[in-house]
């Protein structure tokens, strides 16, 4: 297996069956190799550098019915909010203040949230704050929606793509959504200019490492500017409650191997990350990622856009503990900046 890892370090080729050996295999020494040599090469391309994004999560209201999801339509128990354009303005500018250049909005699939309303917002953003980044994650709309957000003054758009495998993906969503129509999605934001972020679950139900493998081959093909990966964490109201979730481990190793086949991407440590382990954001950032989210909602909303169970939403996930946060990233040898933290090629 140190061939197989020492073949990938030098030029991230491997066959289908190398990527699954090396998935499956749990030999420390061999995590260590990975992590070390994900470590170079984001500091190879990015330095020691941590993007901070300022999250706001503008409703928890969605039309879909993933079965893994907190927010699902169908769970009758979750607590529903939508913020207004004034609240988001009041989000993006307590971040501003605070040091944010990119403003990532992130919701449920909402139908309150009309082309009309998102481009104004994005217009008011873009207009009050002309050197920020404006990155949407709404999940499936049309591509002239896409078009017209973009004409707005929106730079990124991040839309996980869950599972590459049709197999997988009709386990884990229901019927009425479609694994090609997210593919769409996908390939339409890119077409228009987007930066363009994926990404899926580790450990997710029914999930194997071929599974895996796919979802890496769909990336290679699609090449993303952003790859969002954490753990699957169970939610109490969902068919999977009882489902053990993904481990550490195997969200790390993929992490590691994300960094070194696609070495100048923008790779996040997520919140699900630290939910799992209470240092599980910062061994991420030490494992190839660059980028972190703290949360600029308001606080009265935060624990209702409950994706997953004991989801953070305080402490160092919270943008008022900034300069906690800044100290932890700087105690394992890195730099929280406050810079768009663009994709290093992208024009």
């Amino acid at each position: 297996m140190t061939e197989t890892a020492e073949k990938l370090f030098r030029n991230g080729d491997l066959s289908d069956e190398e990527l699954t050996a090396l998935i499956m295999d749990n030999d420390s020494d061999v995590s260590e190799m990975i992590r070390r040599h994900a470590d170079e090469t984001r500091r190879k391309y990015y330095g020691n550098k941590v993007f901070l994004r300022g999250l706001t999560e503008i409703s928890s209201y969605c039309k879909n019915d993933c079965l893994y999801c907190g927010i699902r339509r169908s769970n009758h128990d979750a607590q529903r909010y939508r913020l207004s354009h004034e609240d988001i303005l009041s989000c993006c500018e307590n971040g501003y203040k605070l040091g944010f250049r990119t403003f990532v909005l992130q919701g449920g699939e909402d139908s309150f949230f009309t082309d009309g309303f998102m481009c104004r917002l994005i217009s008011d953003i873009r207009e009050k704050y002309p050197e920020c980044a404006i990155t949407l994650s709404l999940g499936e709309r049309s591509r002239e929606s896409y078009r017209l957000m973009k004409n707005a003054g929106a730079d990124r758009y991040l839309l996980r793509h869950e599972a590459a495998s049709q197999e997988l993906y009709s386990k884990l969503h229901p019927a009425e959504m479609s694994l090609e129509k997210r593919k769409r999605c996908l390939y339409d934001l890119k077409e228009l200019g987007y930066q363009v972020g994926a990404g899926f679950m580790v450990g997710a139900p029914y999930q194997t490492a071929e599974h895996l493998v796919a979802d890496l081959r769909f990336m290679q093909e699609l090449q993303p500017h952003m790859i969002g990966i954490g753990p699957f964490v169970p939610h109490h109201n969902t068919q999977f409650a009882g489902v053990k979730g993904g481990t550490l481990e195997l969200t790390l190793r993929l992490l590691g191997i994300i960094r070194l086949m696609f070495p100048k991407v923008l790779l996040p440590a997520t919140t699900a990350l630290g939910t799992i382990a209470p240092n599980g954001r910062e061994l991420g950032l030490m494992t190839g990622c660059n980028v972190v989210m703290p949360n600029l909602s308001p606080e009265n909303v935060r624990k209702k856009y409950d994706l997953y169970d004991n989801k953070l939403s305080s402490g160092e996930e919270a943008a008022e503990c900034l300069e906690k946060l800044k100290k932890s990233i700087a105690d394992i040898g890195y730099q929280a900046v406050s810079e768009r933290g663009d994709y290093v090629d992208y024009v």
